[in-house]
């Protein structure tokens, strides 16, 4: 099934070098690398739909409540982790590139030591505050005990996810994306594997999803550091660097780099977690059938945007390695094709679920005639049209993370989602504008950052920000 994607993909990319518009080469290397990562977060879906329905099953819609509304705060992982992990895979790919393993290794120890100091924090605040925090977001106290048994454990596998995604990118940093599949993939496997066993085996409902999800997360955890150190791990073949576990882990110049280039991409990942409170607030003047239209709609959307988190890292990864070796003209090259690229299956995918928008909303519903149903079938339409326009922004946001020019995606992305998108949704519940305030909302989410990096990107700035961050080896040629 994985090399049906894997396939699939290179099929478009082959179409797109015939027809003249990228070039065949980088076509097959962006496959490469961008194939295993959307496989990989369509595992990662289907693990989450899997736990939910799992302690729906067991405990019932409270539990399904109470672990929905605990998901923004488990979030924060992947804010955390993930902007770090963002600052990881532009030095990591730059010293891959320039065959620079030292600092490459140091970019990898001083990754993972932010990781653990920055989720620490967050791990004693859910411990000791969970069910106060799940209260802000409901008054059901069944929901809030549930959520919060939920989330006082959950919090514990924070900086093990944090670390998970940086091992994964100083793989794909290092022309490795298959590799990071093979392990994190796995790790989703066995969290399904683990939370059977703990719901319903030993009845430990959302305490058992939660451990689960902490024991998976740990598991991935020893796998990448084992890898890494060793240079090879059973089962998933050789590693292509390996780290020192040993060597130093603070160092400060290291670290500032990490921070200016990880923190815009933390908080670009951001966004939409905070973005959520005021969303829902005022979809909730619409009527709860809006409300759960807009829910199914989120829900397409995220699969639909799978091949962007491909081709976001197989650009930050295969732009920074030109960069890295200071050739500015083929980086460009790299991101100017992966952007067609993106585009390209972008519409492939969407085109399909426009088509069956309308059963594809069947299956998140009991009733297929229920008034909601509608709603989410234009949603869905709308979400295919929006999403090619996230190709566009994902595509040019890839070659600014690799440079090291994060602030620009995140403050395309703030603007687009703070500054048009909601204000479009308040709009439309406040006047005769109505719902298709929220049709245009969806489409300013994508379409804001998309213009504004491409505008970036088009302007060669990004290039310039990267001599900061590069290896002293590739410093020398500036």
């Amino acid at each position: 099934m994985p090399n049906l994607f894997r396939l699939g993909v290179l099929a478009v990319g082959l179409a797109l070098a015939r027809a003249g518009l990228i070039d065949e080469t980088r076509a097959r290397r962006t496959t490469e690398l961008a194939w295993p990562r959307i496989v990989t977060g369509i595992a990662r879906m289907s693990k989450n739909a899997v736990d939910v329905a799992m302690v729906g099953v067991a405990v019932g819609s409270s539990a399904i409540a109470g672990v929905g509304i605990a998901g923004p705060f488990w979030g924060l992982a992947f804010a955390i982790g993930g902007g770090i992990a963002g600052g990881t895979i532009a030095l990591v790919s730059q010293r891959y590139g320039a065959d620079a393993y030292d600092e490459l290794g140091q970019a990898v120890r001083t990754s993972a030591f932010l990781v653990v100091i920055a989720s620490l924090p967050l791990v004693a605040v859910f411990w000791t505050y969970g069910p106060q925090l799940v209260g802000l977001l409901s008054s059901d106290p069944e929901v809030v005990r549930l959520g919060g048994d939920y989330l006082r454990l959950v919090g514990f596998g924070i900086p093990l996810a944090g670390l998970n995604l940086v091992g994964s990118r100083v793989l794909v940093g290092s022309d490795d994306a298959y590799t990071a599949m093979v392990v994190r993939a796995g790790g989703a496997v066995a969290n399904v594997v683990i939370n059977a066993v703990l719901i319903f085996g030993l009845g430990m409902g959302v305490e058992g999803a939660a451990l689960g999800t902490v024991l998976s997360n740990a598991a991935v955890t020893a796998a990448f550091a084992l890898g890494l150190t060793f240079g090879r791990l059973p089962g998933a073949g050789r590693f292509p660097v390996t780290v020192d576990p040993v060597g130093g882990y603070v160092d400060r110049a290291t670290a500032r780099d990490l921070i200016a280039i990880g923190a815009p991409v933390m908080g670009r990942n951001l966004v939409w977690t905070v973005a959520e409170i005021p969303m829902f607030a005022i979809l909730d003047i619409f009527g709860s059938d809006v409300v759960s239209a807009f829910v199914i709609a989120r829900r397409v959307w995220g699969l639909l945007n799978t091949p962007g988190w491909g081709f976001g890292l197989a650009s930050s990864s295969l732009v920074g390695q030109e960069l890295g070796t200071g050739d500015e003209s083929t980086a460009e090259a790299y991101g100017r094709d992966i952007i067609r690229f993106s585009v390209a299956v972008y519409i492939v995918s969407a085109a399909v679920v426009f088509a069956f928008a309308g059963p594809i909303v069947e299956a998140f519903v009991d009733d297929p005639t229920g008034p909601e149903v509608p709603i989410a079938v234009d949603l869905v339409r709308v979400a295919c049209v929006a999403i090619v326009l996230q190709g566009v922004s994902g595509g040019a946001a890839g070659p600014l993370d690799a440079a090291g020019d994060t602030r620009w995606p995140f403050a395309s992305q703030a603007l687009g989602m703070f500054g048009v998108s909601i204000p479009l949704v308040l709009v439309g519940a406040l006047t005769p504008l109505g719902i298709y305030g929220l049709y245009l909302a969806f489409l300013a989410e994508t379409a804001v950052p998309a213009a504004l990096n491409y505008y970036r990107f088009r302007s060669g700035a990004w290039k310039a920000v990267s001599r900061e961050y590069r290896p002293e080896a590739g410093r020398a040629d500036d």
